[in-house]
């Protein structure tokens, strides 16, 4: 159980990562459809990434409380690894109550699109538990998120997996990976 448990997880970041990136975000200048999302420093990208998801928590606007998880350091495909990077932030919401993921999913879907998210993809997703899910992109911000209500899961939560696009460091320094 537990096996097919993280290869499930590690199936959902995979589709995650790719959905991500195909949407309203890419740009044609990138071989891998990623957008750039310009020049920094693994830390500070990965700061900007964190506060995406601090700004998605408030539009969440149910009690609650977030995974305790930092954000990651991941390639960018078919380039050099010490120059280019993306960040991503993989994190959880568990509500105060089960029946407040309804109202959490409804604030997430007629929130975002006032703080700059094109909704790309709502509804269940294939999954046997038919979860309902929300892809979204940010163009200004080059990130897009990927949320999945698990209302079956023990405890219900909200699961969340913030992308960014394709970082380049700055000149004479190497990608921080963590």
């Amino acid at each position: 159980m537990l096996k097919n448990r993280t290869s499930a997880v590690a199936l959902l970041a995979s589709t995650a990562l790719i959905t991500l990136t195909g949407c309203s975000m890419t740009s044609s200048t990138e071989s891998d459809d990623v957008p750039s999302a310009g020049t920094s420093t693994s830390r500070e990208a990965a700061d900007r990434t964190e506060s995406v998801s601090s700004r998605l928590y408030d539009l969440i606007g149910v009690k609650g409380k977030a995974s305790d998880s930092g954000p990651g350091v991941q390639e960018c495909s078919g380039k050099d690894r010490d120059t280019y990077f993306r960040i991503f932030h993989k994190w959880s919401f568990y509500p105060a109550s089960a029946s407040d993921l309804d109202t959490a999913m409804r604030h997430l879907r007629d929130g975002m699109p006032e703080h700059g998210w094109k909704i790309v993809e709502y509804g269940p997703d294939t999954s046997r538990n038919k979860n309902l899910t929300l892809v979204a992109d940010n163009d200004e911000q080059k990130v897009g998120v990927h949320i999945t209500q698990m209302k079956k899961r023990n405890p219900p939560k909200l699961s969340l997996m913030v992308v960014s696009g394709c970082y380049r460091v700055p000149e004479g320094q190497k990608v921080e990976h963590f």
